[in-house]
């Protein structure tokens, strides 16, 4: 897998008469201006490199500019910012390189990696071959007008054009990851974006040596991760994932389902269950109201949210995270598997994953409020199934799922979907349908017009009229107030007060008390 600067395909030629002209018309007329001052204070030469070719071959609006000059990268950036008035930024740890954003525009400067002579030799040491291309640009940018009709030779030593016609992942070199071990990660990263598949050898090499991947800072495997699963091909970059063994060296707690048998209400072990729900869940991202009929704008609008779609595909990843930990065998029930309150365990046991990847909190909460939350829409559709769904039981569900409840239902419609297995509840999926169509309704008629007005009941109505000590208790008061006043038990001011004396009176406090 290791390909000589010295090859075949080092240098192939774009079209002569537009080649010029569209690297021309790729830089914005302002960063064309600096650069040639650049030039001339600083010298060449001046590659576009990486990821900026490989988008102009694809036809595609570069996310930003990378630039690639022979040293001193880090200057290069500084002064263009002080040229640009843009934001100066060092990238990497003793790394060559910097980055320079003004406005819209984010511009990457690197030097030659350590150990190269050249522009090929840095190029044979990038990570995947579509990133190992390059365009020297300085004559073009020294030249004249008339010069934009030339055209400017594709430097490609590891073959990377061809690769990227034929949509294949290849490592530019077989000691890629070793340099870098992030980049186990990028091959699949990329693979999930540009929906290109991996070639063959790249991941015998990833099985080979994906042990190396403890070696990166956990912020950056995070931030890898978290592109894959913003894909659209997350689940088949995690299954491959899996397959080499990447995965399990990343996530030990979800490899630990790996061969775990289930109840015969499952067909796939604990791993390929959920790797399943991953999958069933991007497709109820696509088209929601395919199994949630009548809700596709309410649910098209949640999924359009901040980071909902990537939390819920994380939430199905890793909703079946607590069951090895919860699996248990009843000898007295026909060796019955059982999971107890694995939902519960999942939950804490994700918050101690996600802060090892250095998760912000707010992502945190909000997976672990799914995931711990995953099993109850399936609670409340055995109880409704078995008898009536009391409103309380809806409403209780409703003000615990808060903004998520769409979320906590397509995450269990996944996990149904995923559970194929001989003793399978038959018509699942249209009872949890169906009870996502009755909790919409409960909190549109019930949870809602309470949580939009003022309460009947404050903490200060506590100890002005009740003469009760702040404490825990008061938080629990006025949330059964609240929720008596959704039922319709409570009505008015008085009636909530009367509730809120019989509650204390429960526990013990009367006036001047509180709850211990």
């Amino acid at each position: 897998m290791t390909c000589s600067p010295g090859g075949s395909e080092v240098v192939t030629p774009l079209s002569p008469q537009v080649a010029g002209q569209r690297v021309i018309d790729l830089l914005p007329a302002w960063l064309r201006r600096h650069l040639v001052v650049l030039l001339g204070e600083l010298g060449g030469p001046l590659y576009l490199a990486g990821g900026v070719v490989r988008d102009l071959l694809r036809g595609v609006e570069p996310a930003d500019m990378d630039l690639t000059v022979r040293e001193g990268a880090r200057a290069w950036a500084a002064r263009l910012a002080g040229l640009s008035g843009g934001a100066y930024v060092e990238l990497g740890r003793g790394e060559d390189a910097a980055r320079v954003v003004s406005g819209p525009v984010t511009v990457d400067f690197s030097a030659f990696r350590e150990g190269a002579t050249d522009i090929l030799d840095d190029l044979t040491r990038r990570d995947l071959t579509i990133n190992a291309m390059a365009l020297r640009i300085d004559p073009l940018l020294r030249g004249s007008g008339s010069d934009c009709a030339a055209g400017i030779d594709l430097l490609d030593p590891t073959g990377g054009r061809e690769d990227l016609a034929a949509g294949r992942i290849r490592a530019a070199g077989g000691d890629a990851f070793t340099a870098d071990p992030l980049r186990l990660l990028r091959v699949f990263r990329f693979a999930a974006c540009l929906g290109f598949t991996i070639e063959t050898g790249t991941l015998t090499l990833v099985r080979q040596q994906r042990a190396l991947i403890i070696a990166p800072a956990p912020e950056r495997i995070s931030h890898e991760l978290d592109l894959i699963l913003a894909s659209s091909q997350a689940y088949r970059a995690c299954a491959e994932m899996a397959e080499t063994g990447l995965l399990g060296e990343i996530l030990p707690e979800l490899q630990a389902g790996a061969g775990m048998v289930q109840p015969a209400s499952h067909h796939l072990d604990v791993l390929g269950h959920s790797l399943d729900t991953l999958r069933h869940m991007e497709e109820l991202i696509v088209s929601p109201a395919a199994r949630f009929p009548g809700h596709g704008e309410r649910l098209a609008a949640y999924l359009a949210t901040g980071r909902n779609r990537v939390r819920l595909k994380w939430a199905a990843l890793l909703h079946d995270l607590g069951k090895p930990v919860t699996r248990a065998v009843n000898a007295e029930r026909d060796d019955r598997i059982t999971f107890h309150n694995h939902d519960l365990a999942g939950a804490d046991l994700f918050r101690a994953v996600a802060r090892r990847l250095r998760w912000g909190n707010d992502d945190i909460e909000q997976v672990a409020r799914l995931i711990g939350a995953h099993m109850r829409p399936f609670h409340l559709a055995n109880v409704a199934r078995a008898s009536t769904l009391t409103l309380r039981a809806a409403i209780r569900l409703v003000r615990a799922a808060g903004d998520s409840l769409p979320g906590l239902l397509l995450l269990a419609m996944a996990d149904a979907l995923a559970g194929q297995g001989p003793e399978r509840v038959a018509g699942m999926e249209e009872e949890l349908a169906d009870l996502y169509d009755h909790l919409e309704r409960v909190r549109a008629e019930h949870v809602a017009p309470v949580q939009a007005g003022p309460p009947l009941l404050t903490g200060r109505d506590l100890i002005e009229r009740l003469q009760l000590v702040p404490g825990p208790l008061f938080k629990k008061i006025l949330a059964a107030v609240e929720e008596a006043r959704m039922e319709g038990a409570v009505e008015d001011a008085d009636g909530a007060l009367q509730l809120a004396r019989s509650l204390a009176a429960a526990q013990g406090c009367g006036p001047g008390g509180s709850d211990k």
